[in-house]
């Protein structure tokens, strides 16, 4: 077949849009089996590229049986100029022409019949037409899959920004608040060691204050002995 047919131009573009669609396919029932294996972004991401790829292939009934109600109506035209081609009786119209060409009849200069000519020209036509609706198709679902899929990569984008920013302030906010400990911490040592110097001193003035009462008691105590002893001799 000749490289210039549109068939293996259209045929390429759906290969690839089966294979795409495949793969996000499998991708689609592996989360499914296992969702905890990716975020509710991921699957939601995967579901929606999924269903678009998959509206790419959604001919309805009467689009197939059009569609092949072409093909046969194609194949019977193609048929009917073959048998045309190959009937006895055209060939030897043909040679008989070929003939009178090589001989140099008159006849022969004016223009040279051809069967089929005007069959050829319409299949030629609604097929070159056909393919061309069908390329236009194409495209414009790739190229609104295309923004889509732009769409979806700036809101992905957004939120990734948003994300990062919070984390940065939770950080900034961790950070702080280990600042803070820190100076609780210090402040709490400090303290202690204010309390540990007070209590010491409290010991020290309570010991103090004992032995000063100690004496001051065996002061009256002798007080009171001399005091007696000078009364018994006094009487």
């Amino acid at each position: 077949m000749s490289m210039e047919d549109p068939f293996f131009v259209v045929k390429g573009e759906v290969q690839k849009a089966v294979n795409t669609a495949q793969g996000l396919h499998q991708r689609w029932s592996e989360l499914l089996q296992d969702p905890g294996s990716a975020s509710k972004e991921e699957v939601d991401w995967t579901t929606n590229e999924l269903r678009n790829s998959l509206r790419k292939f959604n001919l309805d009934a009467v689009e197939l049986t059009k569609r092949k109600a072409f093909i046969t109506s194609t194949r019977q035209t193609v048929k009917e100029m073959k048998d045309s081609m190959s009937n006895p009786v055209a060939q030897a119209m043909s040679e008989k022409k070929t003939r009178q060409g090589l001989l140099g009849d008159s006849v022969s200069q004016g223009s040279v019949w051809q069967p089929g000519a005007d069959k050829y020209s319409r299949l030629d036509h609604e097929l070159q037409t056909a393919n061309s609706q069908f390329i236009e198709e194409q495209q414009s679902q790739q190229q609104l899959i295309a923004e889509q899929q732009d769409e979806q990569l700036e809101l992905v984008s957004g939120t990734i920004g948003v994300l990062k920013n919070m984390s940065q302030r939770i950080g900034q906010e961790l950070d702080e608040q280990a600042v803070m400990l820190d100076d609780f911490s210090h402040e709490m040592d400090n303290t202690q060691s204010r309390l540990d110097n007070v209590m010491k001193k409290l010991a020290k003035v309570s010991h103090m204050t004992s032995d000063r009462r100690q004496w001051c008691a065996i002061g009256v105590l002798l007080a009171i002995l001399f005091v007696v002893l000078i009364l018994f001799f006094a009487l």
